[in-house]
């Protein structure tokens, strides 16, 4: 635990103090809270879009996930400039734990997250948020974008431990954001057609969009596919970072 709270204090620490990385981090997604649910506020008149709370929360729900994938990915940057800068190969030297290494970086993705969290949400309230679910319903979101969360991170992380260097960030960036955009982001799944509605229909990210605009609607949704979706991708990324992690060993 020493060593993982070590690691998410000191990514912390860098993250907030280096605007650099702080800004894009809440900057984005508030450019795309602003761009979808406000030039797009009239796609709920379409027929058959049936999402009750509006297209301001429809729409905030990807953008709180897409926050948390992203929040994962920075933290991948972390730890690539980490290998450039030559302090990661001190700390696999140092560290008694590689397992508390990633919880580290678990840890501080999840801060980092949830902090913007916080502000696109203010956003969201100011452009027109409403919530018909519960307080158990914000839970459920939140604890959805957080295995999200940790997924992207774990995703990162073994992509960094192989490429050791910040040239491997489209590597990081690309498949994610192509595994969001292929999901219902604009209208509901039943409103897609042709190959996209094919493709969206078997990808985890649908269930995890269904599930979060479920829990805000108070009609629930995919909930158990989602969470189920989430843990399995959680420990599928952890053992990519772990291999990824003992390939960086051999090579310092």
């Amino acid at each position: 635990m020493s060593v993982a709270l070590a690691i998410a204090r000191r990514s912390l620490r860098h993250a907030f103090t280096n605007p650099a990385l702080l800004l894009p981090s809440i900057l984005f997604p508030l450019v795309f809270l602003l761009a979808f649910a406000g030039g797009l506020s009239t796609i709920d008149k379409v027929p058959g879009f049936d999402y009750p709370p509006g297209y301001t929360t429809f729409q905030y729900v990807f953008v709180l996930l897409q926050s948390a994938a992203f929040g994962g990915i920075f933290t991948g940057f972390g730890i690539a400039g980490d290998f450039e800068s030559g302090f990661a190969r001190r700390l696999l030297l140092a560290a008694p734990s590689r397992p508390a290494m990633l919880f580290g970086y678990i840890l501080a993705a999840a801060v980092r997250f949830l902090f913007t969290a916080v502000w696109v949400t203010i956003a969201a309230f100011i452009g027109g948020l409403t919530i018909i679910g519960g307080g158990v319903d914000l839970f459920g979101l939140v604890g959805l974008a957080l295995l999200v969360n940790a997924a992207s991170a774990m995703f990162a992380a073994g992509i960094s431990y192989r490429a050791r260097t910040l040239q491997a960030g489209p590597f990081m960036q690309i498949p994610i954001f192509l595994t969001l955009f292929l999901a219902p982001v604009y209208v509901p799944l039943d409103l897609l057609t042709g190959w996209i509605k094919g493709v969206a229909s078997l990808n985890p990210a649908t269930a995890f969009l269904q599930a979060g605009r479920g829990f805000l609607s108070g009609a629930h949704e995919s909930t158990a596919v989602a969470f189920a979706c989430g843990v399995g991708l959680v420990g599928l990324m952890t053992l990519y970072a772990l291999r990824g992690l003992r390939k960086a060993e051999r090579g310092i």
